[in-house]
């Protein structure tokens, strides 16, 4: 099997000393291939990045219309946030509103991802909880789904659960692939995610950024989510992370959300294209330089947004004492 190409690179001084192999898939909502690079039919886990399609059963089993979820809660059902103010009381919002609270919360607690929510935590003498964890807010969503469709919240989590079933079937829907058990592994949230081919979450984001080939109701739940997400990117994310910066740069056009060891999906919503890429390494920087490198080609970014994308296709890396010592680069 021939390696994927280097992608992106991190030079110390005047040397490369790193490489970052990885593909990416750029496709219409036909399937389309419109540019690649490496093996985008190798099986990849999504992880967080596909959780707009995770959150369709919202719709799908009525969640929506029984409880009537705001849009800052269903872009927060598509966020990793940052534990920020919003974010917890978004998502502690929800859950009292459908008479639960964050003790039935599966995901686990962690402190907030921002530095400045995690020091008011600790200076105010509390421990983080479950609601501070960055998928609290698709876990919120996933418990209205359950509570819609009349089955028990507890163990929602789970593989054999009815709402991790409706979940795996509205993935399937989107990216026009079977998703195996053979397969399948456990997020860091504690859901189950399971592998498909690289071009399979391009184009699944591509159907939903269009609607084309999607059920009239699917397409109809997937626009109403990336409203909502490019809307709200804040909610999605949080101060200073590439995927809220993105998206308040882009106005709308840009559907983006990245996941764990290096993937990076979204949608460029006016040309109805779709892509994903994977940093073979994991590495989460260089996943964002060569996210950068996607975006600069084919989203047709402006001044200002190609100025962002640029921080972003060169990060500087610094040492202990703040001095810059080199970078975090695209490779074209």
């Amino acid at each position: 099997m021939e390696a994927n190409p280097i992608l992106a690179e991190a030079v110390r001084g005047n040397w490369v000393e790193n490489r970052h192999r990885g593909a990416y898939v750029v496709v219409d909502a036909d399937g389309t291939i419109i540019a690649s690079g490496g093996d985008i039919e190798r099986a990849v886990f999504p992880r967080s990045a596909i959780k707009s399609m995770q959150a369709l059963p919202i719709f799908a089993r009525q969640a929506e219309g029984k409880f009537h979820h705001t849009e800052e809660e269903l872009a927060l059902a598509c966020a990793s946030h940052h534990g920020e103010e919003v974010h917890v009381a978004t998502a502690n919002g929800l859950l009292t509103r459908i008479g639960l609270s964050a003790a039935d919360l599966e995901c686990g607690a962690h402190a907030p991802t921002n530095a400045a929510s995690r020091e008011a935590l600790r200076a105010a003498g509390a421990e983080p909880s479950p609601l501070h964890n960055n998928c609290s807010g698709k876990h919120s969503g996933m418990l209205s789904v359950a509570l819609a469709m009349g089955v028990p919240t507890a163990g929602y989590v789970s593989r054999e659960h009815e709402v991790q079933k409706v979940v795996r079937a509205a993935v399937e829907a989107v990216i026009g692939e079977s998703l195996t058990d053979g397969k399948c592994g456990t997020d860091g949230c504690s859901i189950p995610t399971f592998a498909a081919p690289l071009r399979a979450f391009a184009y699944g984001f591509a159907r939903m950024s269009t609607g084309k080939g999607l059920p009239a109701d699917l397409a109809a739940a997937a626009q109403r989510l990336f409203n909502a997400a490019t809307t709200h990117p804040h909610l999605v994310a949080g101060t200073g992370h590439p995927d809220t910066l993105l998206m308040q740069a882009f106005k709308g056009r840009l559907m983006q959300k990245g996941g764990a060891e290096g993937v990076q999906c979204g949608a460029i919503r006016d040309k109805g294209w779709g892509y994903a890429l994977k940093c073979d390494d994991g590495n989460m920087a260089a996943s964002h330089a060569m996210l950068a490198g996607v975006l600069r080609r084919f989203a047709d970014p402006d001044a200002n947004q190609l100025a962002l994308i640029e921080t972003l296709a060169h990060q500087p890396i610094k040492n202990v004492r703040g001095a810059e010592v080199g970078e975090m680069r695209s490779v074209d």
